[in-house]
């Protein structure tokens, strides 16, 4: 099933995963939403600086800890199914308040999970 995912994090820079993964969850015909700190474009993805409004299947996070801390109301308030905390982003404290909400929230990375086929 196609998902509406949002990638936090996101960065234009091909050398990084969140750009990585934009453009993999791109090909695999998810629906992509690139929130970085400035705005531009990954391949014809914009990348934006405002969260969406909309329900968001999944949130990707490719943040480190100490830039997370802003964004948890946010991240909070879309109420995703799925929260995934890619290598460098784990963060206990949000992993157990999104848990306490009743989100599936996992440590792992989701350019290996697409690749296995069970993203």
């Amino acid at each position: 099933m196609k998902e509406k995912v949002m990638v936090l994090g996101a960065s234009e820079n091909s050398s990084r995963y969140s750009y990585k993964a934009i453009l993999k969850l791109n090909e695999y015909g998810h629906q992509v939403f690139a929130i970085g700190k400035k705005a531009g474009e990954v391949r014809g993805v914009s990348v934006k600086t405002i969260f969406p409004t909309h329900k968001i299947d999944t949130i990707s996070i490719y943040l480190n800890l100490s830039n997370q801390k802003e964004y948890y109301e946010r991240i909070l308030d879309l109420e995703p199914n799925r929260i995934i905390f890619n290598p460098g982003a784990e963060n206990e404290e949000l992993f157990n308040l999104a848990k306490s909400q009743n989100i599936d929230v996992i440590n792992a990375c989701t350019l290996v999970m697409l690749s296995l086929g069970v993203f």
